[in-house]
């Protein structure tokens, strides 16, 4: 789960963690007082779960309580496009309204976990204010990384290792380290996945500060944080995902025109894998599950059909814990009470298989069946047009 920078900033300061005055505001008469209250240079930053939004016009500067409220009249409402929101936008609802900041130096610092070791790795980095994927790519010799024992957590000696490695004053070290400690105590704390400062920065009065806040949490351990899974935003998710997290389904959306069904994540993996292979892409992910009853069939076919993208579904359903022939029968009640346009490639293997191929070919509606995955794939991505 994401959220907004103004709450991470917000769970920031509640591990120590410090970060410039600021409040959010929904409307211009808020964003008025809230720099009123500041009483300086304030800047107006859309809230939005995507990066890239001070090129897209969504971070402005305003030297007084007027020109705060005329930036968050522009701001709030606006469609903010970004390298991250994709050409269709997202719609600015909040704006948060901060000090300006006097910058002698910007600094990265994340925190993650790392796939291959299975531990918390803290990335640091002297060239803030840039994506760190670039950073990475160009300058990797400015990449800092240290690996976390989560049998005994960051320890101090590892926080000033990174301190050094950053380069930073003597005088700075200590404040470096606290910062250091508190982002590692908040991740573990909260279960995130994600806890990253971008940029850190260095004022020109000597005080460090994150100037930018990012968190992303384990939606697995939500259950754990009723405070934090409070903070979601559903006006920043797919309506289509939310949709199918009430069902119980998995789905997230993607950019092609071939709306897959499935049960299982590695076979959904596998048909995303094969579909591009023969010369598309998924409109999405979604996984049934292994029951995969009529039920969930209907639903699945409901979501997939939402999506004006999808030009045809595939079905590749193994099988195991339920009978195929159950899952034919499941598949010809959802497309009759859905009324299904668009084609249908099925592909069932795994107990009746047969059984299923007949009744899907005897059936009134017009299903391709499919005698295997890469013949699935490739009835699929013709019946696209690519």
């Amino acid at each position: 789960m994401k959220i907004h920078e103004y709450q991470a900033k917000e769970l920031f300061a509640e591990f120590g963690i410090s970060v410039p005055q600021g409040e959010v505001a929904e409307t211009p008469e808020e964003a008025f007082r809230a720099a009123g209250k500041i009483g300086k240079q304030v800047v107006v930053k859309a809230q939005i779960h995507a990066g890239g939004r001070g090129k897209g016009g969504g971070i402005k500067m305003a030297s007084t309580p007027g020109e705060a409220e005329a930036e968050a009249g522009k701001i709030i409402g606006m469609n903010l496009v970004t390298h991250q929101t994709g050409p269709e936008g997202k719609l600015v609802r909040k704006a948060l309204v901060e000090e300006a900041i006097e910058i002698e130096s910007e600094l990265y610092l994340g925190m993650v976990i790392d796939r291959e070791t299975s531990r918390v790795v803290v990335i640091a980095s002297e060239e803030g204010g840039m994506e760190i994927e670039v950073v990475a790519s160009e300058s990797p010799e400015k990449i800092v990384k240290e690996f976390i024992d989560p049998a005994v957590g960051l320890r101090p000696f590892q926080a000033r290792k990174i301190a050094f490695g950053l380069n930073m004053p003597k005088e700075l070290l200590r404040g470096t380290v606290k910062i250091l400690l508190n982002l590692y105590r908040l991740f573990i704390e909260t279960d995130a996945s994600l806890a990253e400062i971008n940029p850190l920065v260095i004022t020109k009065d000597g005080r460090i500060l994150a100037a930018d806040a990012k968190v992303n949490f384990d939606n697995s351990a939500l259950v754990k944080h009723p405070d934090i899974a409070r903070l979601r935003d559903l006006n920043e998710e797919e309506p289509a995902e939310i949709e199918a997290a009430e069902h119980n389904l998995s789905y997230v959306k993607l950019s092609g025109k071939v709306g897959c069904m499935v049960n299982g994540a590695g076979l959904a993996m596998a048909t995303m894998d094969i579909i591009q292979h023969y010369g598309a892409m998924p409109a999405n992910f979604l996984d049934v599950g292994g029951a995969a009853s009529a039920e969930r069939v209907e639903k699945a076919f409901s979501i997939l059909l939402s999506d004006s993208n999808v030009k045809v579904v595939l079905i590749n359903i193994f099988g195991g814990i339920v009978r195929c022939d159950r899952v034919a029968n499941g598949v010809i009640e959802a497309a009759k009470r859905l009324d299904v346009k668009v084609p249908v490639v099925v592909r069932l293997a795994g107990t009746n298989s047969d059984i299923a191929a007949e009744i899907l070919q005897s059936s009134d509606l017009k299903f391709t069946v499919a005698e295997n995955l890469a013949d699935a794939a490739r009835k699929a991505v013709e019946a696209t047009g690519n």
